[in-house]
């Protein structure tokens, strides 16, 4: 525990991007010894560099009720570790949207950092960039692909879609995914934590 708490200290003042941020270094993560289910997302957009809270804004709402938790369940550190692939907000790319996460930051922090951590039982992996690195040559040609294929991964894994705003056109042209896939991440969701002794309350 000693060595988790000296990693997130560390990586909590990482400066390593620095000149690359255009609104500074804050790096952002929630993670414990205890968790036993990791949201593995992209990185932090305007609004969570400004709280410093993962997924404090819309994303984070739905991310939330496709949980079926509510935040004060997501924000307990003892049940659930959010680590991004960036911790800091990377900036806006030039045709819209956020910068990838900085490839810096997973070379610098994640293989230490889920070194130390204890094997999570459910980990949502959220966006290409997350199942690069979580899936590795498990994942399909594209991320649609890779989210269909929810089954090959599920109990232990479920690849999810961002669930940004701005990917509501995807969600609306995949219904299949919040009528098929959403019940059973529940289910998972309310199994791990009924199984941590967590009480589960909906949002």
């Amino acid at each position: 525990m000693h060595l988790l708490n000296t990693m997130v200290r560390d990586i909590r003042s990482c400066r390593i991007c620095e000149s690359r941020l255009p609104l500074g270094p804050r790096p952002v993560l929630q993670v414990s010894g205890t968790a036993r289910i990791l949201v593995a997302a992209q990185a932090p957009g305007t609004k969570v560099h400004a709280t410093g809270i993962p997924f404090n804004d819309p994303s984070g709402d739905r991310l939330r009720t496709w949980m079926g938790i509510d935040r004060s369940l997501f924000y307990n550190a003892d049940c659930i570790n959010i680590v991004p692939m960036g911790f800091c907000y990377p900036g806006r790319a030039p045709k819209g949207g956020d910068k990838p996460p900085d490839p810096a930051c997973r070379k610098a922090w994640h293989d230490k950092l889920f070194g130390v951590l204890p094997p999570p039982e459910l980990t949502l992996v959220i966006g290409q960039y997350a199942q690069s690195y979580h899936l590795g040559n498990r994942r399909q040609a594209s991320l649609t692909e890779t989210v269909k294929a929810w089954r090959d991964y599920a109990p232990q894994i479920f690849v999810l879609p961002h669930p940004s705003p701005r990917n509501n056109i995807w969600l609306k042209r995949n219904p299949w995914f919040e009528d098929e896939v959403i019940p059973v991440l529940q289910n998972r969701v309310r199994q791990v934590l009924d199984a941590s002794n967590r009480i589960v309350k909906s949002p």
